[in-house]
């Protein structure tokens, strides 16, 4: 399937249906007056997240929406028939934007929740509703009210609770494959991974955490250079990053601070996010020239983050990492229920 993550749409709103010019014609009503209708209001473009969708590939063939015009007043006083609502299913994550301000519309998160993005426009009036003392018979209507038209941008950043970031080829595909059912392509040269990958890691308690496995971020990204900069949204949502470092690399200091100048440029809190670092590939390191434990304490007093010593491929130090990961969700849980009772 593919992953399509931002894209434009036009959205209209249907028309008012019109008011009518009508008058009662009946056998022994020799003054019957006004009877024009008033038209129906004009249906709504509504947008609702769903479950079932994990990226934005419908509207790649499909942007332009339209929702129902309202019916036309009838005579008798019969209100014209409302437009039906147009509703747009759209994946859990989506963020929507006014593209001529650039504003946020609104924020689908929650399965089921709803956003309306174009409003029906209202019925015109019949000339029933003209009826007074000094006009007894208005032979005029209103038309009904065009409907609201937006040019919007959807973009989509996945909801996951930890996401995986670190350079090209730092084993991110294969570290997801190995704690989930998630199966990434994996190859053995930079840029395997063209899409963000998800995978759901079982907690002790036997709960799901859904875990991203970000594509390779490299210097400038945050500036567009690579793949990184249309990617970076998916970690906004994140909760803990998981950096992950090839520990085969020539400089691991190096390539640590090139992710952490990529997540300061990119802002939006990023840089602030709690991490824990994994030097990744000890299983292919020669220990009698690699200190691997001398590393990965330069690395802690670098970044005042937890270090492991893993290997993707064995599943050497995944648990202790695991443990790590699970110990800063509920920190997290905890101190954002404390804010929201305090509040």
């Amino acid at each position: 399937m593919q992953f399509i993550d931002q894209v434009e749409i036009e959205v209209e709103a249907g028309k008012g249906g019109d008011g009518i010019v009508a008058f009662r014609r009946e056998k022994y009503v020799p003054a019957g007056g006004p009877s024009g209708g008033n038209g129906g209001r004009g249906g709504s473009v509504i947008l609702v997240a769903v479950e079932n969708l994990q990226t934005l590939l419908d509207f790649k063939y499909k942007h332009i929406f339209s929702a129902d015009n309202g019916g036309r007043g009838g005579p008798n006083n019969r209100t014209g028939a409302n437009g039906k609502d147009l509703i747009i299913e759209v994946p859990c994550g989506t963020v929507v934007y006014d593209t001529e301000t650039d504003e946020i519309v609104g924020d689908l998160v929650e399965p089921g929740q709803t956003l309306q993005i174009a409003e029906g426009g209202k019925g015109g009036l019949g000339n029933q509703h003209f009826l007074s003392n000094r006009n007894r018979a208005p032979e005029y209507a209103l038309p009904g009210l065009p409907g609201e038209r937006r040019l919007l941008r959807l973009e989509l950043k996945l909801l996951a609770e930890v996401g995986i970031i670190g350079l090209p080829n730092a084993g991110k595909s294969t570290l997801i494959s190995a704690l989930s059912s998630a199966r990434p392509k994996i190859a053995d040269y930079p840029f395997t991974t063209l899409i963000p990958n998800l995978g759901v890691v079982r907690k002790p308690s036997g709960d799901g955490t859904v875990f991203a496995d970000i594509p390779g971020l490299i210097e400038g990204a945050a500036q567009g250079v690579g793949l990184g900069h249309d990617f970076l949204r998916h970690i906004e949502r994140t909760r803990v990053l998981l950096h992950l470092i090839d520990a085969t690399s020539d400089n691991v200091i190096a390539d640590y601070n090139t992710i952490q100048q990529e997540l300061l440029a990119y802002g939006r809190g990023l840089a602030e996010r709690p991490q824990i670092l994994a030097l990744n590939k000890i299983d292919a390191v020669d220990r009698e020239t690699q200190d691997l434990e001398a590393l990965a304490t330069q690395l802690n007093h670098l970044s005042l983050a937890p270090v492991f010593l893993i290997s993707a491929v064995t599943g050497a130090g995944l648990e202790p990492m695991l443990q790590k990961i699970w110990e800063v969700i509920d920190q997290k849980n905890a101190s954002e229920m404390a804010q929201e009772n305090y509040v």
